[in-house]
């Protein structure tokens, strides 16, 4: 009888176990609002979107989660992530402090504000090609928009959007 109360309550703790760890991985994919870290005497501030596409979504939570290490006598540094369709470029100064981000992402999952923007402005008109780019400085945003390539027949058009599906510009 013990050894049947033993094998049960490890089944137990086992079963709470994977419970608390596959909620803990889904906590993991969601990325805060504000990424707030120390730099010597001052702060950094990164502000991730929160885009509907994974891949987004998989390069921010990467660049929130690297260390930078700091070496005495730099004056900035420059740290790349790169990756299929996905690039982030980050500027930090001698302290550490995040100066600026530039993120590009090529053919990602548009939010339905900027698809349904899109097909209610050019209602014959195909998406073909998007970007998404997102920059900020000092925790400011200071572009966060889509370039969208549009096609019909043999005419094509590029489309400047807003992530609320403003148009700001035809080109």
């Amino acid at each position: 009888m013990r050894k049947i109360l033993s094998v049960l309550m490890i089944c137990a703790s086992l079963v709470i176990t994977a419970q608390n760890r596959l909620d803990e991985e889904l906590k993991a994919e969601e990325l805060p609002a504000v990424v707030i870290k120390n730099a010597g005497s001052d702060f950094s501030v990164y502000l991730p979107d929160r885009n509907p596409d994974a891949k987004v979504r998989a390069m921010q939570d990467k660049f929130i989660g690297y260390d930078l290490g700091i070496v005495d006598g730099e004056h900035e540094y420059l740290v790349m992530f790169e990756a299929k369709d996905a690039r982030l470029v980050a500027t930090y100064n001698e302290n550490g402090k995040l100066i600026k981000v530039v993120e590009k992402y090529e053919n990602v999952k548009l939010p339905r504000s900027v698809i349904f923007s899109v097909y209610k402005s050019f209602p014959d008109w195909t998406i073909v090609q998007d970007k998404f780019l997102y920059t900020q400085a000092d925790g400011d945003v200071l572009k966060k928009q889509y370039n969208v390539k549009l096609k019909k027949g043999d005419q094509t058009k590029n489309v400047v959007i807003k992530p609320n599906g403003e148009i700001m510009a035809k080109l």
